[in-house]
């Protein structure tokens, strides 16, 4: 069964996406059966496009590329423009919902009451937004199983990483009593260079022109994205409710250059750290700069890159290293979700 899909967003993930199908459809037709259409694209700063018979991806891409807006999509019997988010739920023949708009994170929103139109509507949602999975995890759950639809989030935590699928999946049998990872690229790439002795401004400054920091580097900084995706690990790999504010966290402003020289000294190397462990019937969860011997296998990862330990009972511990963010690395985080939908094993 072909999959209709609905865009809510077309900025960097969703015409990544985008050119994905375009480049791979065929080929994934014939190596898993898997056809996809997108019937609409709604996004509050570049317009809105819907047809029910489908639309011409290609040209969506022109279009945004040339003049930043679908305004520029040809006109076309039975194309209809300028509905918002709401509406492109409720009303397309979409059966698939890819949620990639701007969300804020303290709030979730609008995300979280995407959501709920979707589910609502019975209509599955594939996303790559923290918001929702931190802060609505039980509430969204149920109400997508209540009315029978899926809810795929694999983005939410290593983009293209399969961070939440592989312990879900290849690690099942196993009792996980400990996760504990790098979740931040953008601090693991600032500590990297103050190990080679930038200091700290300098480091952001360099991360920021390389646009893995944005100008208010508050989030990654001060460990909050982390904090977030610990959350979600905790909900979904652990299975145990937690809540944002149940995590406590600090980030790495604090961090000097005499820190990075004692670490050193002591064979040991600063890293962000997100874990949550188990300590009795109780799951703890913390984010905070961690000096880590360098006999972890999680010392060694350099750079913008992430990385996640899952400690098994049966497996021993094992470490995933890999894409923390990416146009065709998110991209294909949402591609995943949306296969399994059509594999229903999601």
């Amino acid at each position: 069964m072909e999959l209709k899909i609905a865009l809510l967003g077309f900025g960097v993930v969703g015409q990544g996406l985008t050119e994905i199908l375009e480049e791979k459809g065929k080929a994934l037709a014939g190596d898993t059966g898997f056809q996809a259409k997108i019937v609409a694209i709604s996004d509050m700063m570049k317009g809105s496009i819907y047809h029910p018979d489908g639309l011409n991806a290609a040209e969506a891409l022109r279009a945004v590329k040339e003049t930043g807006k679908l305004d520029a999509y040809p006109d076309e019997p039975g194309l209809i423009r300028g509905w918002d988010s709401f509406k492109t739920i409720q009303e397309t023949n979409a059966d698939t919902i890819v949620e990639l708009t701007y969300t804020d994170v303290r709030t979730g929103q609008p995300a979280i009451d995407h959501c709920r139109a979707a589910f609502e509507c019975k209509k599955h949602v594939v996303m790559s937004n923290k918001g929702p999975v931190a802060l609505a995890y039980q509430e969204l759950s149920e109400l997508a199983r209540k009315n029978g639809v899926r809810w795929g989030y694999e983005g939410t935590v290593m983009s293209g990483t399969p961070a939440l699928r592989m312990p879900i999946t290849s690690l099942a049998g196993n009792r996980i009593d400990e996760i504990k990872g790098i979740l931040n690229g953008t601090t693991n790439y600032m500590l990297t260079q103050m190990e080679a002795g930038m200091s700290y401004e300098e480091a952001l400054s360099e991360a920021q022109a390389l646009g893995y920091a944005e100008a208010d580097p508050t989030s990654d900084v001060e460990g909050y994205d982390a904090q977030y995706k610990i959350t979600i690990l905790s909900n979904i790999v652990m299975n145990t409710p937690l809540n944002r504010e149940d995590v406590a966290c600090e980030g790495i402003s604090k961090l000097t250059q005499e820190d990075i020289e004692w670490a050193k000294a002591e064979g040991k190397r600063w890293k962000l750290i997100a874990k949550c462990y188990r300590e009795g019937d109780r799951l703890l969860a913390k984010v905070g700069p961690e000096a880590i011997p360098l006999s972890d296998p999680l010392a060694g990862v350099g750079g913008a890159v992430n990385a996640i330990t899952y400690y098994c009972d049966l497996a021993g511990p094992i470490t995933l290293i890999g894409a923390g963010a990416g146009r065709k690395e998110t991209g294909f985080s949402i591609l995943i979700d949306l296969i399994n939908i059509h594999r229903n094993q999601l």
